[in-house]
């Protein structure tokens, strides 16, 4: 998996992840101070989406685009301590390695 934190992200970037994001432009994400991306296979967004929700207050989203690897991108809105939490967990559970999440 690939991770990126965007800290204080313009409302520029704010456009691009709206617009793509899985539920819609229509589905107000809340006030956002950073975003943490993950990039990876199905299974491990799943794994990561249900870890993150879990672990801290944030907001899951995956976001659409084109893949020929069939890699899927999450984007994880939230106050900035919340976002890197979420983050820390996913590495945390995939440096375990284990298959139950």
């Amino acid at each position: 998996m690939e991770y990126r934190i965007i800290k204080s992200p313009t409302q520029g970037t704010l456009d691009i992840l709206t617009r793509r994001k899985g539920s819609g432009a229509g589905r107000e994400i809340g006030p956002v101070d950073a975003v943490g991306l993950v990039q990876g296979r199905m299974i491990e967004m799943v794994c990561a989406a249900d870890v993150a929700e879990k672990a801290v207050g944030v907001t899951v989203e995956d976001i659409r685009g084109n893949c020929p690897q069939n890699m899927i991108l999450l984007a994880i809105f939230g106050d900035t301590a919340s976002v890197e939490a979420a983050m820390d967990e996913i590495r945390r559970r995939e440096k375990e390695g284990r298959e139950e999440w």
